[in-house]
């Protein structure tokens, strides 16, 4: 009763430590985090000196002007770093040092107002970027605080404490009950269950004898099982899911490599552009220096891509901010466009479709058995052993308020279940397939009860009391309420929809039967799941990953988008999601990918919109000698026209 006790205390210190929320687990978005961004500080203080300096020019225009040389400094000093950087490392120009030119240009011919505008409009732009860049960066430091650190290596007969980078293959090890396993190997004596969800997302525990495999990362239950090392810990299949995560981490989307070329593109031509009209007209078409001066500094302004920028940064904040409210939050702009693209969304089984614990299904009875009886028996029993199966066997117990009798002399029979005594009988709970050799005939007549509801993809356990069958218990973990109508939504709109689980295939059939999935790949493991879904992308497009575990992790990095399970998420895969289901409702993530192509949408309008006023002002600057107050006027009036357009997504 005292290991009992012991083993029951370490699996609960366990429970408590896999429930306690990871880093990133039910975050609302920081705005004081973004308040302490210091690019978003200097944007705000530029623009607020830029008032103060407008305010002042009227009665005093030198410290007017000293109020705008200080909002230029402010708010364009990171971005002129930049583009000087741009510049002298790559060689090439980028929008950024364009638009300090083009505020510096408005300053030289004396519209200081109307520069310092321009370098707050694009500051501040930028620091939004920055700050979505930074929370949409894929963070692995949960992933690592998983790993394993040491290992009791046996040697010559000792126990020595080791770092598990010092684990070769042929070492040979101790894991005790409710220890994470430290390196992939083979069971060499013992037996036990393995909580292998970390790994593989199966839903519940596999039992592990002599010979089975085992996987560094997770965790073993309440026997002690001696491994021999198989792997080192670079090659573990744990080693192998950060390896995974950190490659998906530097690919840059297509998307982002044209903004890039078309970035500096864009510059040369505004720079080549300007620099001719100052050198080329004068002599060309007469123009006074003055006159060329002056038609430069104007096409530099509208030339200057403040309504670009502007089409796309606050659409996707709206989007953003719209999707907060119904608990999906996106961590960057860049995963709305990516999701507006979806064309298949992968669902991992195990807590996502489902909702990742067991639940007693089923409980059939042998003649001279109550149900009551046989319930409130084996909860007794299981009310000490802390293994998800036996936990589903109380809490069933305790929905329909029966009251346990007394227990005596419970053990755990390793590797196989449980036995107690109650009121004098012998009670024993378990696996079916030890029945299976017995020389019982009376089990006989259970065979095909037990064969129906495995094919249903039920866990089934039996019961016998006094070596005579009881009856079966049959467990299954259960389909979320709105799975069904979640698959519905999405193939009305024409995105397919995939299972991609480390479980059996029969359950995975099971769970795809009830939600209408039609596309269901089952048992593999973390690197078998990135597989699919680049396979899922070169076949159907873009790919949404929706998982919740550490073992969907490689998968939710690989995918073009990948969404966590905010409720029931471990943190790693909060972590490097690119979009949290705050509510776990997977129904609305038919919602989220119509906002997002909504949100694409309305990025189209706006930059068609702002290219059409930019060539419009620019064919007016040197056809119909556009002023500059008025160049800027059209400038900025095309900039708040797009800010307002992406504001209707907050709808």
């Amino acid at each position: 009763m005292q290991a009992i006790h012991q083993i029951q205390t370490q699996a609960k210190a366990n429970q408590r430590s896999a429930n306690t929320p990871g880093p990133g687990r039910g975050r609302k978005p920081d705005f004081r985090a973004m308040l302490r961004n210091k690019e978003m500080q200097a944007a705000l203080g530029s623009g607020l000196l830029m008032l103060i300096a407008w305010a002042t020019a009227s009665w005093s225009n030198p410290l007017s002007v000293m109020l705008y040389i200080v909002a230029y400094a402010i708010g364009g000093w990171t971005k002129a770093k930049e583009g000087i950087e741009t510049l002298v490392k790559d060689r090439d120009l980028d929008v950024n040092l364009l638009m300090i030119a083009a505020s510096l240009g408005a300053a030289a011919i004396g519209y200081w107002n109307e520069g310092a505008m321009l370098i707050f409009i694009f500051a501040l732009s930028g620091a939004l970027e920055s700050y979505a860049t930074e929370r949409s960066h894929k963070d692995i430091s949960s992933l690592l605080a998983l790993k394993p650190e040491t290992a009791l290596r046996i040697e010559d007969g000792k126990m020595n404490r080791v770092s598990i980078d010092e684990l070769q293959p042929g070492d040979l090890l101790l894991v005790k009950p409710g220890e994470l396993v430290p390196a992939d190997g083979v069971v060499y004596r013992g037996s036990s269950y393995i909580n292998q969800a970390s790994i593989t997302g199966e839903s519940l525990p596999v039992d592990k004898v002599a010979g089975d495999e085992v996987y560094a990362g997770t965790v073993n239950g309440e026997g002690a099982l001696y491994v021999e090392v198989t792997k080192s810990a670079e090659g573990s299949l744990f080693g192998k899911i950060i390896k995974l995560v950190e490659e998906a981490q530097t690919e840059v989307p297509d998307s982002q490599r044209f903004m890039e070329r078309f970035e500096g593109i864009y510059a040369r031509i505004v720079v080549a552009v300007t620099v001719l009209v100052i050198a080329g007209t004068p002599l060309l078409l007469g123009w006074t220096w003055n006159e060329a001066f002056y038609k430069a500094m104007v096409f530099l302004v509208v030339a200057s891509p403040c309504a670009l920028v502007s089409s796309i940064m606050p659409v996707m904040l709206s989007a953003m901010s719209s999707s907060a409210r119904r608990g999906i939050l996106f961590k960057g702009g860049a995963h709305v466009e990516n999701m507006a693209e979806t064309r298949v969304v992968a669902f991992d089984k195990t807590g996502t479709l489902t909702m990742g614990t067991p639940q007693v299904t089923d409980i059939i009875t042998a003649d001279g058995y109550d149900r009551i009886q046989l319930l409130g028996t084996a909860a007794a029993i299981e009310n000490l052993s802390m293994h998800p199966l036996a936990r589903a066997i109380v809490e069933q117990a305790s929905k329909e308020d029966i009251v346990l009798p007394i227990a005596e002399q419970v053990q755990a029979l390793t590797g196989w279940g449980i036995e107690g005594k109650v009121n004098g009988v012998l009670w024993k709970i378990g696996k079916t397939d030890q029945l299976d050799a017995s020389d019982m005939n009376s089990f006989a007549v259970w065979h095909g009860i037990r064969a129906r509801l495995e094919g249903e993809g039920k866990t089934v356990s039996a019961i016998t009391a006094n070596g005579e069958m009881a009856g079966l218990i049959a467990m299954r973990d259960t389909v979320r309420p709105q799975a069904a109508e979640a698959v519905k939504k999405l193939e009305a709109m024409g995105v397919k929809v995939a299972m991609l689980t480390g479980d059996r295939p029969d359950s995975a059939a099971v769970i795809a039967r009830e939600t209408g999935v039609k596309l269901v790949y089952a048992g593999l493991l973390p690197e078998d799941k990135v597989k699919q879904v680049r396979l899922l992308r070169e076949q159907y497009g873009q790919v949404l990953m929706v998982g919740d575990g550490v073992n969907d992790a490689p998968a939710l990095a690989a995918a073009t988008v990948g969404m966590g399970m905010g409720v029931s998420g471990s943190g790693t895969a909060l972590e490097v999601a690119d979009v949290v289901l705050m509510n776990d409702n997977i129904e609305e993530i038919a919602w989220v990918i119509k906002q997002a192509r909504r949100a694409q949408r309305t990025v189209k309008q706006n930059m068609f919109f702002a290219i059409t006023v930019i060539l419009v002002l620019i064919a007016g600057n040197f056809l119909q000698d556009v002023a500059l107050p008025l160049g800027v006027v059209g400038h900025e009036g095309s900039t708040i026209l797009v800010i307002l357009n992406g504001l209707r997504l907050l709808r």
